[in-house]
């Protein structure tokens, strides 16, 4: 689960992170309120207006504009909310601006990069920092590995003072500064696994002309899996930044995450879903989606499944590929039969089920008057789809 800017500062800030003053704002009017109480409290007329979606790239894509007082603010929020904010991680459809965070201006002296995240090869979390601030981590990863700074952290320990000293001294910081930005470290580190953080960045970091060390940006990720315990963190979900289907898909358990053919894919199991989508590409088709509808996966929850698939516009064939070992065959062709009477089917359907009760679950797909085709294995049944998928394709044109 991901958050805004202004919600990631507020965590932070309740762990003791310097953070930059702000307030967010969800029209213009609370965007000129808020411009016209920084400059009271802070003496300066400089604000800055910064469009809050949860994507990188905000200030490349016009999002994020430094302004000199009240009125000028009040311009910038009529013009940044409700734009449709391209950047390089929203795709060309870009994201539609809803939220600002309206913030004090802040006299830069340098902009450094600083963040943690689980790393899944070393199994434990990995702090990083680079004195590229500003700039896409990926981009610094890919050009220049080794300006990156690491230090693995030993989870029965914590990140230990010396390991923060270690990422100050190599990011270049010298006496107040430097115990400034170890002091953030170890906090940042702190809130990361308290809140069970899948990822925290803080990009850039800050040291201010008069010494400050301040997170300016904050980027926060959370494990799924651990919202149980933090129902405050959930309640911070934003869904208008979410795809609508995969929103769909987590009330019914399922694992699902759009992509861009327009083949759709239900499977059960992860390593099935993957050797599915490729075996689709082999035969040159483009999946539409991942699809794991779990190994306990109930009729109902196929339904589900199969009505999330169709909803997409580019879908133009349907590959349902199964394993029956827990989840049996006819529990499938059930749920799939239901689907189709609910939905209507406008696309070529390829079904292709091995396991338990693999007979009966033909037999059900038979006798439904439906017309779906069935595969023999799964190269099969990939040939037949992508092979109805372009069929279906060229006949729309």
């Amino acid at each position: 689960m991901k958050i805004h800017e202004y919600q990631a500062k507020e965590l932070l800030k309740k762990y003791g992170v310097p953070v930059p003053k702000g307030t967010p704002a969800m029209n213009v009017a609370e965007a000129e309120a808020a411009a016209k109480a920084l400059i009271a409290e802070t003496g300066s007329e400089v604000v800055v207006v910064k469009a809050q979606i949860h994507a990188g790239g905000r200030g490349k894509g016009g999002g994020v504009k430094v302004v000199k007082g009240q009125a000028a603010a009040k311009e910038t929020a009529s013009k940044i909310l409700g734009m449709q904010l391209i950047t390089h991680q929203t795709g060309p459809a870009g994201q539609k601006v809803k939220r600002l965070l309206v913030e004090q201006g802040v006299d830069i002296a340098r902009e450094l990069y600083f963040g943690a995240v689980v790393d899944r090869g070393a199994g434990r979390v990995v702090m990083m920092a680079s004195q590229e601030g500003g700039m896409e981590i990926e981009e610094v990863a890919a050009k220049s590995p080794e300006k990156i700074l690491k230090q693995i952290v030993d989870p029965t320990v914590g990140l230990a003072a010396y390991q923060a000293r270690n990422l100050a001294y190599g990011l270049g910081l010298k006496g107040d500064v430097a115990k400034n930005a170890v002091s953030l470290f170890l906090l940042v580190y702190k809130a990361f696994v308290e809140l069970d953080a899948s990822l925290l960045e803080v990009n850039p970091l800050v040291v201010t002309k008069d010494g400050r060390v301040l997170a300016l940006d904050a980027k926060m990720t959370f494990d799924d899996n651990a919202l149980y315990r933090h129902k405050d963190l959930e309640a911070l979900r934003d869904l208008d930044e979410e795809d609508p289907a995969e929103v769909e898909a987590k009330k019914f358990d399922l694992s699902f995450i759009t992509l861009d053919g327009n083949v759709g894919c239900m499977v059960n199991g992860a390593g099935l879903a993957m050797a599915t989508m490729d075996t689709i590409k082999h035969f040159g088709g483009q999946p539409a989606n991942f699809l794991d509808v779990g190994g306990g996966a109930t009729a109902e929850k196929v339904t589900a499944a199969f009505k999330i698939i169709t909803s997409d516009p580019k879908v133009k064939g349907i590959f349902v590929n199964i394993f029956g070992g827990i989840m049996k065959c006819d529990t499938i062709a059930e749920g799939v039969i239901t689907a189709v009477k609910q939905v209507g089917l406008k696309v070529p359907l390829v079904v292709r089920l091995e396991g338990t009760n693999v007979e009966l679950g033909k037999k059900m797909l038979s006798e439904s008057g439906l017309p779906i085709t069935t595969a023999g294995d799964m190269a099969d049944g990939a040939q037949k789809i992508v092979g109805l998928t372009k069929t279906t394709s060229a006949g729309s044109k």
